[in-house]
């Protein structure tokens, strides 16, 4: 097991290599970049070696190397949490861990969203990831029912109370996370922003920044959608019909990569302190790191059109759960 130590993790922090930000008001850095581990984890409904374990271990280590410290995952990603113990938890100190509790997996005797499922999730995560503490550990997406009872808040705030996670968030979108954004009792929120995907720049950021909550961005560059044309799978298939309404309305002066673009969208943002990219591609997460770190910037008129056109199409363009 690994125990908190503040001073060996400020010396590495400091000495990283990616540009690290305050997550909101928890006093801790965080990378620009973060990395989601919901692609490294194998369900029974996977293909058979999604991703061997020595991969796992390469991608995870390359990240903490090149300066990424914000690693997300959940208890529902498959086997990811005890991929992550099993190839990181030796440099426990170098990073922090994220991780969400909520839904009944892996086998547990339960129902989603009680006081015991999310106080069992979180003690099955800890040896999972091989670590006597986690940094943040999120309501995984309930409704507002659920926050409004309290129950579920409650066994996050006793989690927090007894030293198991430091910190406590909600992961959601749309009327969920806007709740959550107001209700005083979360440290962090994670939601779905991307060029097209923007609804969270309505009222979301400006009340969770206000209150003081980290912002963290999944899936900042909408399964990379922008510029295609085939099929995609799940929400993705949403992303690409918007991608490709936006686009119906002209090209783009002075487009970018699209993924350069995508990236430079939210990072045009000021308010979102982290925003995590998954990927199983150590040569892909190279890529984003080396662009990030060259700097990313899109022009005003660029980040102008895609939120007028996202303004003129998107009225009932949800965030995508």
């Amino acid at each position: 097991m690994v125990m908190y130590n503040p001073t060996i993790r400020k010396f590495l922090i400091s000495e990283g290599k990616m540009e690290t930000v305050l997550l909101g008001s928890t006093g801790i850095k965080v990378s620009r970049l973060g990395i989601g581990l919901a692609e490294i984890g194998q369900t029974p409904e996977s293909p058979p070696r999604l991703i061997e374990e020595s991969a796992v271990k390469k991608l995870l280590n390359t990240a903490l190397d090149q300066g990424i410290n914000f690693f997300d995952t959940a208890a529902c990603y498959g086997n990811s949490e005890e991929l992550l113990g099993n190839t990181i938890s030796h440099r426990r100190n170098e990073f922090i861990l994220a991780t969400k509790c909520g839904h009944v997996t892996a086998g547990y005797e339960g129902q989603d969203w009680t006081p015991q499922t999310v106080t069992d999730s979180i003690e099955r995560s800890l040896i999972r990831m091989n670590t006597d503490y986690l940094d943040l550990v999120q309501l995984h997406s309930c409704d507002i029912n659920t926050l409004e009872q309290g129950e579920v808040i409650n066994a996050l705030i006793q989690a927090k109370e007894a030293g198991k996670t430091r910190f406590i968030g909600y992961s959601g979108d749309n009327d969920y996370v806007n709740w959550a954004a107001n209700s005083g009792v979360f440290d962090t929120l994670q939601t779905s922003f991307n060029l097209v995907d923007q609804k969270a720049r309505n009222e979301l950021f400006g009340s969770a920044h206000s209150n003081g909550l980290g912002i963290i961005i999944k899936r900042p560059i909408a399964n990379g959608v922008w510029g295609k044309s085939e099929p995609a799978s799940g929400y993705g298939q949403q992303y690409l019909e918007r991608a490709q309404a936006m686009s119906k309305l002209g090209p783009i002066e002075g487009s970018l990569d699209p993924i350069h673009m995508a990236m430079g969208f939210v990072f045009a943002h000021p308010e979102i302190n982290t925003a995590i990219i998954g990927t199983t591609n150590v040569d892909h997460l190279l890529s984003n790191i080396e662009m990030l770190n060259q700097g990313i910037p899109i022009s005003s008129e660029t980040l102008s059109e895609l939120t007028q056109r996202f303004s003129d199409l998107g009225e009932n363009w949800h965030q995508l759960q």
